[in-house]
């Protein structure tokens, strides 16, 4: 069995999202959890509760065992980036480009 759970259009920059994302590619479900619980960034914060939130899926929906689940795979996608626009001299503006990302946790309860 394998549960998805998706965050999209999450505001935090793709780059930054594989730092940690990398960190619980491949680990049971509650190690992974202790892993970005116990990381300070509000990065760690986002993709721990998209993990809940596969978790809770695979628990309510499967009826699955979580100490049995681990992270199949992950991974974080870029999205359209928010753009705003800055003032400047003259008349002029500057384009500011906020980057935002689709994150995916697949977990499963399957021996690999």
């Amino acid at each position: 069995m394998e549960v998805r759970a998706v965050g999209r259009f999450k505001r935090v920059s793709p780059r930054k999202a594989r730092r940690f994302i990398d960190l619980v590619r491949g680990r049971p479900y509650n190690d992974a959890r202790g892993i970005l619980k116990n990381l300070a960034s509000p990065t760690a914060e986002i993709l721990l509760k998209i993990l809940q939130s596969a978790g809770a899926n695979a628990e309510h929906n499967h009826d699955a065992d979580l100490d049995d689940c681990w992270v199949k795979s992950c991974y974080v996608d870029e999205s359209k980036r928010w753009r705003s626009y800055r003032p400047r001299a003259r008349g002029r503006y500057d384009r500011i480009n906020k980057p935002r990302s689709h994150v995916t946790i697949l977990l499963s309860d399957e021996a690999e």
